[in-house]
């Protein structure tokens, strides 16, 4: 499990993308969190019917929801991410074990960053990062406000990941570098004051793990889920995406910028983060797993 919204925890309803304002009443309203998940089974109702379908060709029984009841294994379920974005639930697989996160990090870590990304100095506080999948046909219009004399945050410098290798390299006037699928996140957020991106749990996590702030504009997925846990922490801002302009992006790193105690809070969580070893963990339970089956 990459985030703590595959458990589908009754105790810690997740954000469900199309209802997003459930959140707002599980807050407040004991137990709701079971009526969440009563209506996430009612919503994927239909998905399975393809593996139905399959184990029916194949002779073999229906079987239980996969989605909700038959994929956790018996043996061992590996919860991939930190107690800090969730923990335990009574509700989660006896045998499950968060590991921590298992950071994704191209070629290790060790993947350098394009020659103008790299020099960027880390002094500049007022510098900022935005990293966007494949879900992002609404940022170019923004980057393009980023011109001399139109930047609404002021002289911020920013880079952008384009997600697109093929597109070549591409700066403006206004400090704006745009690149494509730079990956290496390890090197390129701990220059940044702050990261805007969509919420994707891997994104998230190398934030974390870098220690800086977040303005996240969640698209699908685990993405609104797990904005809510961040802003949870004090750690990030949320921004819909009706609301994702040039000038309210803008008033938001503005803010952000001048909030020193949510980096220090993002600093915390990094700290936290650094006696966490998920990979590791992973692996020893694993191991352990088939020595007991052996």
């Amino acid at each position: 499990m990459l985030a703590p919204l595959s458990f589908f925890s009754a105790f810690d309803p997740p954000v469900l993308p199309p209802y997003p304002w459930l959140a707002l009443t599980q807050e407040v309203v004991p137990g709701f969190g079971r009526i969440v998940r009563r209506v996430a089974r009612f919503v994927s109702r239909k998905w399975p019917e393809p593996i139905y379908e399959l184990r029916h060709e194949l002779g073999l029984p229906r079987g239980a929801n996969p989605l909700f009841d038959a994929k956790h294994s018996p043996d061992l379920v590996l919860a991939l991410f930190s107690r800090v974005l969730g923990a335990e639930q009574k509700d989660w697989p006896q045998n499950a074990l968060i590991t921590g996160f298992c950071y994704y990090d191209a070629d290790a870590g060790n993947q350098e960053l394009p020659a103008n990304l790299e020099n960027l100095s880390t002094k500049d506080r007022r510098r900022w990062s935005s990293r966007w999948g494949r879900r992002r046909c609404w940022l170019p219009g923004f980057l393009r406000d980023f011109s001399p004399g139109r930047h609404p945050a002021g002289d911020s410098r920013g880079a952008a990941d384009r997600h697109r290798p093929t597109q070549p390299a591409e700066d403006n006037a206004a400090g704006v570098h745009l690149r494509g699928r730079v990956r290496a996140y390890s090197r390129l957020f701990n220059r940044a004051a702050m990261v805007v991106h969509q919420g994707g749990v891997g994104t998230t996590a190398q934030c974390l793990r870098a220690g800086k702030p977040m303005l996240i504009m969640p698209y699908s997925h685990d993405q609104p889920d797990n904005a809510r846990r961040m802003q949870r922490l004090k750690v990030a801002r949320v921004i819909q995406r009706s609301s994702y302009t040039p000038t309210r992006v803008a008033r938001q790193l503005r803010a952000m910028l001048a909030d020193s105690q949510m980096a220090q809070r993002a600093e915390s969580v990094a700290n936290q983060l650094a006696s966490e070893d998920g990979v590791h963990t992973a692996c020893d339970a694993l191991e352990e797993l088939y020595r007991k089956s052996r």
